[in-house]
């Protein structure tokens, strides 16, 4: 009986700092006390909108966070406007920006006193494919067909739309040129369902949009995809059409067209916030991640469901900068500092 209780008294100070531990842990466990600004570095209607708005109705929906996250888009400067609405508050928890690839390219092509090192990485949520596209009753079935009409023609008579100057559509662009000897007048719109609009109007002749962007013009028969520029087919066998899926749709290579290019849709916060902020956005999306609404939306958008956090995404953003370096370089698209 006396070993007995004496096990039992030298339990009572390990079960009292125990209980003390897990009160201080949930005491100290963050979370937002006012509604969470989420910035659209871009316009209405494109990929990163359309992402940003339906994280915004999930978290609604199912009850994700006591205040709500409400989205704002600051898409001037080709999206500096919105970075340096973030950059410019530094340590505010309520501030989340979705990023593209303008993350990169906008600083690089304007000069613009920002860099991606003046936000704080939160999460990668997936990789953005692109798709060369057409209007549907267009008489090009595949990216070579089009192409070699395109380089028959002579230089700038054909018009590819896309999202900005100098920013992810633009590079696109100017890498088919130079893989197959094309030249086209590049007409610059303020945001993906815009360009996407304008092809279904044939106000230009192709466009390289997300495809988010343009899947509902392809499934009412409007718009046609040639290539993805990806190093292979989507994995989404559904069918979007009566006859096609997206995995169906083949690969620029497969169509001759050498090029290849995927855009992040990841989250970034202001500098200076705390670890324990931080770990509440993962977990909050990493909660998105797992509901029907966002599996949907990834399946209807054929994204690359990729998923980081901490330093892996840290690391993969600052090799991402450096291959975006390297293509404006080649593009001739560096601005002046």
């Amino acid at each position: 009986m006396r070993t007995n209780r004496v096990l039992s008294a030298g339990l009572v100070p390990l079960l009292s700092l125990f209980a003390v531990g897990n009160a201080d842990a949930a005491a100290a466990a963050w979370e937002p006390t006012k509604n969470v600004e989420f910035v659209v570095p871009a316009g209405t209607g494109g990929g990163a909108d359309q992402m940003a708005r339906l994280i915004q109705g999930v978290v609604a929906k199912n009850n994700l966070m006591k205040h709500s996250i409400v989205v704002v888009n600051k898409s001037g400067g080709a999206g500096a406007e919105g970075f340096l609405a973030v950059k410019d508050v530094r340590g505010d928890p309520h501030r989340i920006v979705i990023t593209l690839s303008n993350l990169f390219t906008t600083p690089l092509a304007t000069g613009v006193p920002f860099s991606w090192k003046d936000l704080t990485p939160v999460a990668m949520l997936a990789l953005d494919q692109f798709v060369l596209w057409v209007p549907a009753d267009a008489a090009h079935k595949t990216a070579k067909d089009y192409l070699d009409t395109v380089k028959k023609a002579g230089p700038n008579k054909f018009k590819m739309g896309g999202t900005g100057s100098k920013q992810e559509d633009q590079i696109i662009t100017v890498a088919i040129e130079k893989a197959t000897g094309v030249k086209f007048t590049y007409v610059p719109f303020k945001g993906g369902g815009e360009v996407a609009t304008q092809l279904v109007g044939k106000h230009i002749d192709s466009t390289v949009n997300n495809p988010i962007e343009a899947v509902a013009h392809w499934r009412s028969g409007r718009l046609r995809p040639l290539c993805v520029f990806d190093d292979q087919r989507m994995p989404y066998k559904n069918k979007v059409t009566e006859t096609m899926a997206w995995g169906d749709i083949p690969t620029c290579k497969e169509g001759g067209v050498p090029t290849e290019y995927v855009m992040l849709r990841g989250i970034f916060m202001p500098s200076n916030v705390q670890p324990d902020v931080v770990a509440f956005y993962v977990d909050l999306f990493k909660r998105i991640r797992g509901t029907a609404e966002w599996n949907k939306f990834m399946e209807d958008g054929a994204f690359n469901q990729t998923f980081m956090a901490g330093k892996e995404y840290a690391d993969w953003v600052a090799r991402a900068e450096t291959l975006h370096r390297q293509l404006m370089t080649e593009a001739g698209f560096l601005g002046r500092r």
